[in-house]
């Protein structure tokens, strides 16, 4: 599937986007989930560098133009529908979270409450000086 191909297929939300779920290319570990719009989603597949649209921010969000932490792209897959996509990825710089953990899934369930299952890569108050 070529990148024109593919825009055309994803289905995306009444705010222009679709979910894009990062998983490392090697591991198979869910790292993260975002947002993509069509121009992250063109960019992305232009440099082959995970960019991805801020809501927070309201803003275009280069993974790792700050932290150094940044992905690149391995293989780009759509799910059935057409509204979900997923990336599989090489993360460079050990973490993906902005917390400072390789995933952002980092937190587990243990009978009634949330406990950190695994520990930081980097002190996010370090990487993201304001």
């Amino acid at each position: 599937m070529d990148a024109q191909a593919l825009l055309e297929a994803v289905r995306f939300n009444e705010q222009g986007l679709v979910p894009a779920i990062a998983q490392d290319a090697e591991t198979g570990e869910i790292l993260m989930v975002a947002y993509m719009n069509k121009d992250t989603l063109r960019q992305t597949l232009e440099t082959g560098r995970m960019t991805y649209w801020s809501r927070s921010r309201q803003e275009v969000w280069v993974k790792g133009a700050t932290s150094g932490h940044t992905q690149e792209v391995r293989e780009v897959r759509i799910d059935c529908d057409g509204d979900v996509l997923l990336f599989k990825v090489k993360q460079n710089g050990g973490a993906a979270c902005h917390t400072g953990h390789r995933s952002c899934f980092y937190r587990k369930l243990e009978g009634d409450r949330l406990v950190e299952a695994d520990a930081p890569v980097f002190d996010p108050a370090q990487v993201y000086r304001k």
